[in-house]
């Protein structure tokens, strides 16, 4: 399956399809010139597809180098960015040479982030192993690191020039990390497509949702695309992406990064969000019930026992949503839509009660 986001100054197709991280080669030689490219992987993904990738590109006349970061949250950083800079200048890559993003989400923010402003850009491919990362992450260009402050504080827009969805590499993921995603599946559904969400509620738990995978997949992928193509910059609908968020980026920041996946802190931020709204009678009655069972079938937080108000709050300030005074938050009109309200970022402690 192929689609195609389409943006003021740039296209690119996002191609789903079981079994196709084998040709990745062929795929990347229909996109680019025979050049040079750095794979940047992880710890986890280097040993079970690095080395398959490597030899796919260099049989299709590549000229291909790894960088290995270690696995988890803590290596989405300026640091570790700066250390891919000099590797790369080490390479001899120019502006005719590209990056391949090849991982889970931190992969593809960092690796994005380090090829949208390396020698002011070179291009790359998102070729996401994870579901978080195929789902939502590596669609619509946004890159970043984290800060101490807070997740994703510094980053740009970078669109790439592909991204390649191979299904099975969900089949090495532990149940934690699919779950991550199951998260991000939940929210799209929540947020824009009720038949979806009927389709998850005949669903009997993770297993059953790979066995799935690519039209869900795909669902997900049409979602992302609409919003992205009507807002690439982010100041409008595509806010609504940000359901759970506020409060889930704020979780990940207080308890730790890696301490919480992004997946946990997003549905504790959709459930602890509607359960207030909707106390607050901006949600209709019995949204949090159905949500939270949808939540807990997939073995997903709706709390935390590591909550903090005052750090939660703290941290808020700092979200890139806060402008002015104020913050954007996301609601649920009901299962399927949402709508975007802006706070006075005060009215925040409220919905962290």
């Amino acid at each position: 399956m192929k689609l195609t986001v389409t943006l003021p100054n740039h296209a690119y197709d996002l191609t789903i399809e079981k079994g196709l991280l084998s040709g990745i080669g062929q795929w990347a030689k229909t996109l680019w010139s025979p050049q040079k490219i750095v794979i940047i992987t992880d710890s986890n993904v280097q040993p079970l597809y690095g080395n398959k990738v490597k030899k796919s590109l260099e049989e299709a006349g590549f000229d291909p180098t790894t960088f290995v970061i270690d696995a988890g949250e803590q290596s989405k950083s300026l640091s570790v960015a700066a250390e891919i800079y000099d590797f790369l200048a080490d390479e001899g890559l120019t502006r005719s040479d590209g990056i391949i993003a090849l991982g889970g989400g931190v992969v593809g923010d960092l690796a994005g982030f380090v090829a949208s402003t390396y020698m002011r850009g070179i291009h790359f491919l998102q070729v996401p192993t994870t579901l978080l990362a195929q789902v939502d992450s590596s669609i619509g260009g946004k890159t970043a690191v984290n800060t101490k402050k807070a997740k994703n504080l510094v980053g740009t827009f970078g669109q790439p020039d592909g991204v390649l969805i191979d299904p099975d590499t969900l089949n090495t993921l532990e149940v934690r990390r699919v779950r991550e995603g199951i998260a991000e599946i939940i929210k799209s559904a929540a947020i824009a497509d009720e038949e979806l969400w009927q389709k998850l509620e005949i669903l009997t738990d993770e297993h059953d949702l790979l066995v799935h995978a690519t039209e869900i997949i795909a669902a997900c992928c049409k979602i992302k695309r609409k919003v992205v193509e009507e807002d690439e910059l982010d100041n409008g609908v595509r806010l609504l992406l940000n359901f759970g968020h506020t409060i889930g980026h704020a979780l990940e920041n207080t308890v730790g990064y890696g301490n919480l996946t992004h997946g946990e802190g997003v549905a504790i931020g959709m459930s602890q969000i509607t359960r207030i709204a909707e106390n607050k009678q901006l949600t209709p009655t019995g949204t949090t019930k159905q949500l939270n069972k949808m939540i807990q079938k997939f073995q997903l937080p709706i709390q935390s026992d590591l909550w903090d108000q005052d750090q939660l709050y703290l941290a808020l300030t700092h979200d890139k949503k806060a402008r002015g005074g104020k913050i954007n938050i996301i609601l649920l009109e009901t299962i399927g839509k949402a709508k975007i309200v802006r706070i006075p970022i005060e009215q925040m402690k409220s919905y962290l009660d």
